[in-house]
């Protein structure tokens, strides 16, 4: 049976190459030396070893995932597609996910209050606009819905539109009622705002 004949310190402290029978295996995080309790003259099985290769891929994987989430805010999928990216197998994936998750890292319901507010309010986009850039990220559907009626205000999604429209308004130069109609439908439209809003507030600027 192979057997562990060396476990030596890298330069940084925090690794660990490890020798199988006098010849170099594989070098590790040095954590993994103690959760799988490794030990110099311990005998392992091939099983033992894949699982060293694993657990030493699991903290790859983990350790980038944080350095992306440290650049910014990622939905499930967003971070499921980026580590595909890097070529880090499903079963990695879904352990990396797992851990994100369970501490917070990762969480798709705060993410989604956080946008709905941050678009609305900052960037003055409807709830069309948002919905789709959500779909886009991967968030599931009856939770866009859910959270776009708690956190949008009808009334604030009114006079954000109304603002964009005068603003518009300003920069239009056709004299022809029913050509700015238009051009103000298609903007506000684009912006994300559905038929009633854009109605109203179109109704209101050209009065």
């Amino acid at each position: 049976m192979p057997c562990i004949t060396n476990l030596e310190q890298q330069k940084n402290k925090n690794r660990v190459n490890i020798y199988v029978d006098d010849t170099f295996f594989l070098g590790v995080d040095q954590e993994i030396i103690y959760t799988l309790g490794l030990k110099k003259g311990q005998e392992v099985e091939t099983k033992k070893l894949e699982s060293i290769i694993g657990e030493e891929i699991y903290l790859k994987a983990k350790s980038k995932a944080l350095k992306l989430l440290h650049f910014a805010s990622r939905t499930e999928k967003e971070m499921r597609e980026k580590l595909a990216k890097h070529e880090y197998e499903e079963q990695t994936i879904d352990r990396v996910l797992t851990f994100l998750k369970e501490y917070e890292f990762i969480d798709d319901e705060k993410f989604t209050k956080h946008m709905v507010k941050s678009k609305a309010n900052g960037e003055k986009y409807g709830k069309n606009r948002i919905k789709q850039e959500l779909y886009r990220k991967g968030i599931d559907k009856e939770l866009i819905e859910n959270t776009i009626i708690e956190e949008l205000d009808l009334k604030i999604e009114y006079e954000n539109a109304l603002s964009l429209a005068e603003k518009k308004m300003r920069t239009i130069k056709d004299t022809d009622r029913k050509k700015v109609y238009e051009k103000l439908g298609r903007y506000l439209a684009y912006r994300g705002y559905d038929y009633d809003i854009i109605k109203k507030v179109i109704n209101h600027v050209l009065k």
